[in-house]
């Protein structure tokens, strides 16, 4: 069974889409654990007491991606 596990908005960045049940795909910046913030993207409930499954990527990972979408 997985453990608990903490989690911070430190800053909501975008709103990606939202579907009818009002659950939001987001990009934010989110502190792990009380670890510094990562970009996190991921599917989140109203009220975000609620999460999907998503994505998360250091500054380093995100700039990498920042640059492949720019070249494409």
């Amino acid at each position: 069974m997985a453990g608990e596990f903490s989690y911070e908005i430190v800053e909501e960045i975008a709103v990606l889409s939202e579907n009818a049940k009002g659950w939001r795909k987001e990009l934010n910046l989110v502190s792990w654990n009380g670890r510094p913030p990562k970009f996190d993207l991921r599917d989140w409930s109203p009220e975000h007491e609620k999460m999907g499954k998503g994505v998360t990527l250091t500054n380093e990972e995100f700039e990498v991606l920042q640059k492949i979408i720019k070249e494409m």
